[in-house]
């Protein structure tokens, strides 16, 4: 392993931005191991080669045992709970998985002297934005749980490298999607709310339709417009994020992962007809409460501060790769 590369652990490796993430630090030559207690990750998600450690973040004993056995030099953190309306529904879960774990890993970091930890955070913890595209410096204010434990999770860090020999990377992610353009790994969670999951999921006729949640938003369509970014671009991004802590131990970095344009709900399912030639069924229903018309990245930071070149930004690229996992995944399942 090159001189600059530090063994990495993974928490929620077998997830799916964290499978993600390991195939991307894999494929760069990164010496990586995972940490998953397998509620929502998948063994067959992490690859050949790569010790998976089959337990909870907040187990202080079992963090120390990995650093120590791996000889951890940086954490990704991508374990935890990442459902809006449950969020609501159940806060303390949200506050326990995403805030009081990471404390406890941080924690754990701490103590085994890891130097670099890199944090999966969201655009949630801007709630509804009075500006779109949103920067950095946007004001933070949750409008959910899942938004507010994150926030709570990245001022913790902010504290802690304040306070400890720890640099970090905040990376607030906006709409996910995609998948390895291997085939590799994707998202795999039943039930998932992800739209472009959904409407595949619809076009290979494991749902009878998809739900558009609102159409009198203030967009051009009149439906909700994201900024959608595909997972392996969300991933190269972490890996370039932990080369660049590394190199300036003293810096951390707060930083918007998006492309810095967005589109509808119709735009995305007219693309899904697209790549597959055929028409889902859309059923119009009204708008769900806290969702914005419209949530796109100002990406200006990630750009000037990383030499992140995103590769997979066509949205008919993100659809297709989703496509062709949740095929494989039909097969993998049998």
């Amino acid at each position: 392993m090159p001189s600059n590369k530090v063994p990495v652990l993974v928490t929620g490796g077998a997830g799916y931005i964290g499978s993600h993430a390991v195939l991307a630090l894999k494929d760069a030559g990164w010496q990586v191991a995972v940490v998953d207690n397998l509620t929502t990750g998948f063994r067959f998600a992490i690859p050949d080669g790569v010790p998976l450690y089959e337990g909870d973040v907040e187990d202080g004993a079992l963090i120390a045992r990995i650093i120590a056995e791996q000889k951890v030099g940086a954490i990704m953190h991508f374990a935890g709970s990442i459902i809006v309306p449950e969020s609501v529904e159940n806060p303390l879960k949200y506050y326990h998985n995403n805030t009081a774990k990471s404390r406890a890993l941080i924690a754990a970091a701490v103590v085994g002297g890891v130097p670099h930890f890199i944090f999966s955070s969201t655009a949630a913890t801007y709630g509804i934005p009075a500006v779109s595209p949103v920067d950095e410096d946007c004001p933070r204010l949750p409008i959910n749980p899942y938004g507010m434990s994150k926030l709570m999770t990245e001022i913790m860090l902010a504290d802690v490298a304040a306070a400890h020999p720890i640099n970090y990377g905040a990376l607030r992610y906006f709409n996910v999607a995609g998948a390895d353009p291997q085939a590799r790994t994707g998202q795999s969670t039943a039930g998932a709310t992800h739209l472009i999951k959904v409407a595949v999921e619809a076009a290979l006729g494991k749902r009878a339709s998809v739900g558009v949640f609102g159409t009198d938003y203030a967009t051009p369509d009149g439906t909700g417009v994201r900024d959608y970014i595909h997972v392996s671009d969300l991933a190269a991004a972490h890996v370039l994020a932990l080369e660049a802590l590394i190199a300036e131990p003293q810096r951390s970095l707060t930083m918007n992962c998006g492309y810095g344009r967005g589109f509808s709900v119709l735009e995305v399912l007219d693309a899904v007809d697209r790549v597959t030639n055929q028409t889902i069924v859309r059923v119009l229903g009204p708008r769900r409460a806290g969702d914005p018309d419209s949530l796109i990245s100002d990406n200006a930071l990630i750009k000037a501060t990383l030499p992140w070149v995103p590769k997979y930004a066509a949205l008919d690229v993100i659809v297709g790769h989703a496509l062709a996992w949740e095929r494989k995944l039909g097969e993998i399942r049998g």
